[in-house]
């Protein structure tokens, strides 16, 4: 029998746990509702998640502690769902590894969407099969990508990135010099259609630069193409 998907959401404002649990049920999803940063990190041990909504401001561990200490072991998506509304407070969760961020109040159709968005594309790189038709290990310069196991070695040394970063990086490392502009990037990555004044993609460059050493190299492995976009010079 088909294991059904598992939600895990973490909030410590009960009743909003439980609007977003009615929603993702009437989705037809299994859901597990944790109302601290703790009782989240136990569920993600003891059950298989295959999705995490998150709070930020939780009592024990936030939710960026909690990010981290999911990102150590698992690739899942994460949404932060947080009363932080600012830029700066988007760009932060994003930073610490969450696929996306909304703000309360929220449409909870708006959420269901970018929840089905973030299955669509975590459950097509956790398939056999899509990993065997034309994902096999991906080499250019100093960069190695191996998609099956969703692994990346830099000149050598294992490199942690988290699922956003590492679809960027391998879209990037799978065709050399060829520039993607920003709207491409963020439809193939996140499956969604790209709005002006989105800076998703740049704030996930920036750190994926960062986790590559890319920074203090001046940006030789990921360039940008002023006014066009990205493209990779391994």
């Amino acid at each position: 029998m088909k294991q059904p998907i598992t939600i895990l959401i973490a909030d410590d404002d009960a009743e909003i746990a439980d609007l977003v649990e009615l929603h993702m049920m009437k989705e037809g999803y299994r859901c597990i509702k944790a109302l601290d940063g703790s009782e989240a990190v136990d569920a993600i041990m003891k059950h298989h998640i295959d999705l995490a909504i998150l709070d930020i401001m939780m009592p024990k561990l936030n939710g960026y502690e909690v990010t981290r200490q999911i990102r150590d072991k698992h690739h899942m998506p994460i949404i932060f769902l947080s009363a932080k509304t600012s830029d700066l407070d988007k760009i932060t969760g994003l930073v610490q590894g969450a696929d996306d961020y909304m703000t309360k109040p929220f449409n909870p159709m708006e959420l269901v969407a970018r929840v089905n968005a973030q299955l669509r594309r975590s459950l097509q790189f956790s398939r056999p099969a899509a990993a065997a038709v034309g994902k096999s290990i991906v080499e250019a310069g100093c960069v190695v990508i191996n998609p099956e196991e969703r692994s990346v070695l830099v000149n050598g040394t294992s490199v942690a990135l988290t699922p956003k970063e590492f679809e960027i990086l391998h879209l990037l490392v799978s065709y050399p010099k060829k520039v993607f502009s920003t709207e491409h990037i963020f439809q193939q990555v996140w499956g969604e259609e790209y709005f002006e004044g989105n800076n998703t993609v740049m704030v996930h460059i920036r750190t994926l630069r960062k986790k590559l050493g890319d920074d203090l190299n001046k940006n030789k492995l990921i360039k940008t193409i002023w006014g066009v976009g990205y493209s990779y010079h391994g």
